[in-house]
This record gives C-alpha cells, structure tokens and sequence, in this order.
C-alpha cells in the first residue's frame, strides 16, 4: 500500500529544529576540548612596574627546550602595561609557531617555560609613537637579551582537564658587563645626537678598536682603518684573542704586515642587533650617524690617517652587505670595500624571491600547485627549512616585524613606515602576498643594483675599483643569485669601469671566502698603498 506524508507546516519545522538543536547541542559542548589556557604573572620584586612587551611560552617533550623553524613550539602574545602580580592567560589568541592553536597540542606530559620580550615605549621625530625592545645588543636572540624576563621550566600534563599551575616571570636576563681595555683592544661609547633625536630619548653607539702592534712604540704613525661589519660583536674585532697561542694573535703579530687600526661596531636598535649601519624611515638615521659622529671620534682618539683612501670596509652577511651599502651610499668617504656573501644585493632576487615580479613571497603559484620556496638550504641542495615556515616563526615571537629575526629587520630597514607607525609590510607576514606598492617604494632607496644603475654616472667615478664581492655558489641562504645579478649590472654599466672584483666558491656555502690567515689584511694593505698620495706606506712594519 502506497502511503502519503504531508510536510507540517514551515512554523512547525523551525519549532522541531529548534528542539533538536536543544538536544544535541549540549552533548557536543560537554564532548569537546577544553581550551587550554595557561596564566603567566610577573614577579614583582623581579619588577616592580607595569611593563609591556610580548609573552613566549615555550613547550617541549624533553627538558629542552628549542624554539627555531624546526623547533618545539612557542606561543606569543602581546600584553601592555601588564601590573606585577596581575596573571596574563594564553590560549588560543596566542599565535603559535609550528603548531598555530595552543588547543591543537595533542594531550600528554610537556615542559613549558614563560618568557617576556620586554618592549620600551619611544616618541619618535616623527611623531610616531612605537613600543620596541630596548636592545642592548641581542635583540637577535631574545633569550639573551638583557631584561627580559623569564619563568622557572614546570612540568606538567595537558589534557583530560588536569589543572594547569601559573608560571611566574621570576627571572631577568643580566645585562652585558662593562667592557674590559687590553694592551691590544680599547672600546668606546659615545651617545648620538642624530638618534637620540630621532627615537626621543638617549641612545649610543660603541666601538671596538684593535690597535696594531707597535702602536706604542711609533707614537707619530697615522693608520689606516678597516672597519669591520657584523652582527653585535660584544666588544671583541674578529677572531682576536690576547692569548699569545691563538691564531688571531699570531696573525695580528705577523712581521711585515701592513698596519691597520680594526674596528667593529655595536650599533644595535630597537629591531634587532645591528642597524645594517644606514638611513632607514623606521630605525633612524644610523649612516649618518656613523660616518659623522662615531669614526670622526674613533679617528681623532686613535691616530688614524683619517683619509677616504685609508678607510676599508669588510663583512660577511649582515655585514657583508652592511659593507657594500657604506661604501655604495658613502662613497667619498672610504676606499673600498671587501663584501662577502652578503643580504641580498638586488630585490630580484630577495633571496630567492623576485618582489616585483613574484606575487607571494612563500610560494611559486601555478594553475594546478604551489611549490614552498626555501628558506635554507645545505651545499647539497637539501632544505632546511622554508621561507614560510621563517616567516612563521618570527611572527610569533613577534608581530609587527618585533622579532628581531631577520626577515623582520629587513622589513623594517628597508620599508615605509606605515598608519600605526610600525613598518608597513613588504609582504602580509601570515599569508606571504607581496605588496608591490611598498615593494617599489623600498626597491626605489635600497636595491643597491638598482641605486647603482641609475646614479652610476654621478657616483661611478668615486666608486671604481672600490667594489669587491665573494659568494659561495651554494650559499646555503641562495645569497649567490643576487650577487650575479649585481655584477653583470656592473660590467654593463656605461661610464667609468666599475673596476672591481666577483669571486665565487663551487660549492661553497654561506660562510666561503677565498682568503686565509693574513691575505686579506695584505690584500687591503696593497689597495690602500696604492691610493695613498705618494705612495705612503708607513705603517708597514
């Protein structure tokens, strides 16, 4: 027998929906997760004022705890004016790096640790008011930077609603000990006036000087000076060591060597540790304070010939291209530069990316697939990791480009400054969608190919011969690409000869150089001897 059915009416099927809904909705809430949130409280007698600045919570399986790219995971979240004693709960609007939510931890027993990266309120010139880490020098690795703060490792266990105990910030970071003078190596500090009026409040730069042998004994001997570039050296000049058995000793006493005072900077900002030495919208204008108030100091206290043909410049990575920037945005001011493997030196290659080509910054877009770009690779073209999952990291540790990792420092450097006063993205950070607009403001000031293509017929003179580069062909962060690109620029270029030198290593990665023991100080000692008027070559002894 066929049977009919009538559908109710529509008041009555919402009336019934609303009865299942009823139902079932209470079995699904007591079925799911708990949110897992963790409360973090500053000591205070650690501190005793509110302090802002972005909370870490580390986790790992093992005592040890890893954060990185293939690390253990670390939440972030930014807290202001947090009251001593006054708990902070991370859940799940802490941004987590690799794993995204904190509720996504599988259950189990983990090991957590609390951090704050302690943030300095500063009132810029240019009327932009920011809260940045106060670095003192190792705003790269927060966990040794001075002040921040830290809590004791708990153990404990996730899941199954086991409470969860409160982590105290009941530890700081020390700050760095005074500097020691040696009979080879004196330091300086002087506070800038250009900084501190850019960033409203007292701010300093430092250097590391390496008188040469002999020093004492010629007291009417000027020097030259090769300045060296780097990452925060922490008062020390390369690989220099009073210890009369090291290996820079020996080479810094050998005989007939041409005599130079070398120098390292500690120019840390507020965005990492080291302020890649030139003018920047968002960190100030550390070029010219270097070149106008801290060697013009450097030269007057130590006897240098204090000549653009007897300042040299040299640096490998950050340093490497913090060299060729001087010397390229300076050039009347010194006499050449030694660069190697340095940050990318043409925005066609930012790394492996094309910014003003390339639509993201993570990905190769096809029809069908995205292919991850790397981020590191080893000399045998195996990745590390990816340019994504870097990105990734440094956005949790913190946003807004305050990691004081490198992807955040570039921005930063080379970027407008945007509404809210920090670094308007070259890229969304989350999703790696470039912004061509800012890309062409930044490319236009600091793509150093491009800079010297178009003002090559101005510069050029001042600059031939001055220019040296050396690479690896598989730097392990595809720094090589962009180092081709800006010498066949060079060798292109119309006008006076570029002059200068490429050399590669087969193979060699992020680190090669072609010098050993004193060949580059000897290699320098030749140039500078070669544009010292007369020939001059007293310091050779």
């Amino acid at each position: 027998m066929k049977h009919t059915f009538e559908k109710p009416p529509v008041s009555a099927r919402i009336l019934l929906l609303a009865v299942i809904a009823a139902a079932i909705f209470p079995l699904l809430a007591s079925s799911a997760v708990p949110a897992v949130r963790i409360a973090v409280s500053v000591d205070p007698t650690v501190r005793a004022e509110p302090v802002s600045g972005r909370v870490l919570l580390l986790l790992s399986r093992t005592e040890k705890f890893s954060p990185g790219m293939n690390g253990t995971p670390v939440f972030g979240l930014n807290v202001d004016d947090l009251r001593p004693g006054e708990p902070v709960l991370l859940d799940d609007r802490a941004f987590g790096y690799p794993v995204r939510r904190l509720s996504d931890i599988p259950d189990g027993e983990y090991h957590l640790q609390a951090w704050l990266n302690v943030y300095t309120t500063f009132h810029r010139s240019d009327g932009k008011t920011v809260k940045l880490h106060m670095d003192q020098g190792e705003g790269q690795n927060w966990r040794r930077s001075p002040g921040n703060l830290f809590s004791d490792p708990v153990k404990v266990r996730l899941g199954g609603g086991t409470p969860l105990p409160s982590l105290v910030l009941n530890r700081i970071v020390p700050p760095i000990p005074p500097y020691q003078d040696t009979a080879h190596l004196k330091h300086v500090r002087i506070q800038s006036r250009l900084l501190t009026e850019f960033w409203g409040r007292p701010m300093f730069l430092g250097a590391n000087i390496l008188l040469p042998k002999g020093y004492e004994d010629h007291p009417d001997v000027r020097y030259p000076v090769h300045y060296i570039q780097g990452h925060f050296p922490r008062g020390g000049v390369a690989r220099f060591s009073e210890n009369p058995e090291s290996s820079g000793f020996k080479i810094w006493n050998t005989d007939n060597l041409p005599r130079f005072i070398q120098v390292t900077f500690e120019h840390a900002c507020p965005y990492y540790d080291d302020s890649y030495g030139i003018n920047s919208a968002n960190m100030g204008p550390y070029g010219d304070a270097l070149v106008t108030e801290l060697i013009p100091h450097i030269e007057k206290t130590f006897r240098a010939i204090g000549q653009p043909w007897a300042r040299v410049l040299s640096g490998g990575s950050t340093g490497g291209w913090i060299s060729l920037a001087l010397q390229v945005f300076y050039p009347d001011v010194f006499g050449g530069t030694w660069s190697f493997y340095p940050d990318p030196v043409d925005f066609r290659k930012y790394q492996i990316v094309d910014l003003y080509r390339d639509v993201n910054a993570y990905y190769l877009e096809h029809e069908w697939t995205k292919v991850p770009r790397g981020g590191e690779r080893d000399t045998s073209g195996n990745l590390i990791y990816t340019q994504e999952q870097e990105n990734l990291y440094e956005e949790a540790i913190g946003d807004r480009f305050r990691s004081g990792g490198q992807w955040a420092v570039w921005n930063a450097l080379f970027a407008p400054v945007a509404e809210d006063g920090y670094p308007k993205p070259l890229w969304d950070p989350v999703t790696g969608r470039i912004d061509k607009e800012t890309v062409a403001w930044a490319g236009e000031r600091y793509d150093l190919r491009r800079y010297l293509e178009k003002r090559w017929p101005e510069i050029g003179q001042m600059l031939a011969g001055k220019i040296r580069v050396f690479c690896g062909r598989m730097d392990n962060f595809y720094l090589n690409e962009a180092c081709y690109l800006l010498q066949d620029a060079l060798e292109k270029l119309s006008g006076p000869p570029y002059g200068g030198e490429f050399r590669y290593g087969d193979r060699g990665g992020h680190g090669w150089s072609p010098f050993r023991g004193d060949e580059l100080l000897r290699a320098m000692g030749a140039q500078v001897a070669r544009s010292a008027p007369g020939g001059k070559t007293e310091w050779v002894y």
